[in-house]
């Protein structure tokens, strides 16, 4: 099960990163663009400067507005696009999907309304086995990545010689993949991180430093991996990568989408000005929504998610937020 051209399919800056990535591990790496003018410029000028600006790409890197051109004689097919579009988007490919192809999804998030996973959402609208789809996650900042600086993650996936395959597809000088047969831990790992984020950057607005951040990170690593035990995951999925690497990752960087929105929730922005000002999608402001209902669903406490989604979706301040926290019932860790 050799993997020697991979159709990545979105063109935002982890899309593009990762198709940095394959080609780095000499592979054939094809992008779907939405626009033309990213498109061109990833094949005239090796570059993608509205999202990886000071990136050069590989000739192996090349892009078409084509789905089919890209999906083309692939072995692999690399799902890039926000996880609420996800169902969208997939839907008007699957039928340019080639059959018994691993289809990866890169998206972190839970799907407002169905509350399914990404892979959940690939499995029902491509129409193929869950051992068929894999999933990549851990502490992967994509600018980071694409200036070539090391960093590890995670890919899933229950098949195990398909994550293999992948992982060999993909590893490079500063670039190292593990296996896991965990998709559901690293998945909501993944999406999980996203709406810490926005609480660690709310935090982070208002003032506060490392140890509400710690704090933070800490007890939101715990319900996220509550969570997943109740649906069935490995506990230890969140102590890896895929996990506790990746909230780090995200809770801490000023490149992360989610943190920076947060800060701008933080100093007191609305959410309409902090979406205007933002460049990319913060998936936590979407998801803290789907994570909360899946928790009450499933009879898990939220408490950080909670906050963090009345914050996006029910006007709390960011005051209120850190006091309704601080302020909750001690008891044992």
């Amino acid at each position: 099960m050799t993997v020697r051209r991979v159709a990545v399919l979105g063109a935002g800056s982890w899309g593009t990163a990762f198709a940095k990535v394959l080609a780095d591990a000499g592979r054939e790496a094809v992008v779907w663009a939405r626009r033309p003018d990213v498109a061109a410029s990833i094949n005239d000028r090796h570059a993608n400067p509205d999202y990886l600006p000071g990136i050069e790409l590989p000739a192996l890197v090349t892009a078409s507005t084509n789905a089919a051109a890209a999906l083309d004689g692939v072995d692999a097919v690399v799902l890039a696009v926000p996880s609420q579009t996800l169902r969208a988007n997939l839907a008007n490919w699957r039928g340019l999907l080639p059959a018994g192809r691993t289809l990866v999804s890169l998206a972190k998030g839970v799907e407002l309304g169905t509350l399914k996973r990404m892979s959940e959402v690939v499995v029902e609208v491509a129409g193929v086995p869950d051992n068929q789809v894999a999933v990549v996650s851990g502490p992967n900042l994509a600018a980071e990545i694409a200036a070539g600086e090391p960093t590890a993650t995670v890919i899933a996936c229950r098949d195990h010689d398909r994550a293999v395959a992948l992982q060999q597809a993909c590893t490079t000088g500063y670039f190292r993949s593990y296996t896991n047969t965990d998709v559901v831990g690293c998945e909501l790992g993944g999406a999980g991180k996203n709406v810490i984020a926005l609480a660690c950057g709310i935090a982070a607005g208002m003032g506060f430093g490392d140890n509400t951040r710690a704090s933070l990170i800490t007890r939101g690593l715990a319900e996220t991996a509550r969570l997943g035990v109740a649906l069935g995951a490995d506990p230890m999925t969140f102590a890896g990568l895929a996990g506790l690497g990746d909230l780090v990752a995200t809770c801490s960087s000023p490149l992360s989408r989610n943190r920076t929105f947060g800060e701008r929730l933080g100093r007191g922005e609305t959410l309409a000005h902090a979406q205007a000002a933002s460049h990319g999608v913060a998936e936590g402001v979407k998801s803290c929504s789907s994570i909360c209902e899946l928790g009450e669903r499933n009879g898990v406490e939220l408490p950080i998610a909670d906050a963090v989604r009345r914050v996006c979706n029910e006007g709390l301040s960011a005051a209120e937020m850190g006091k309704e926290l601080i302020s909750r019932t001690p008891r044992p860790e």
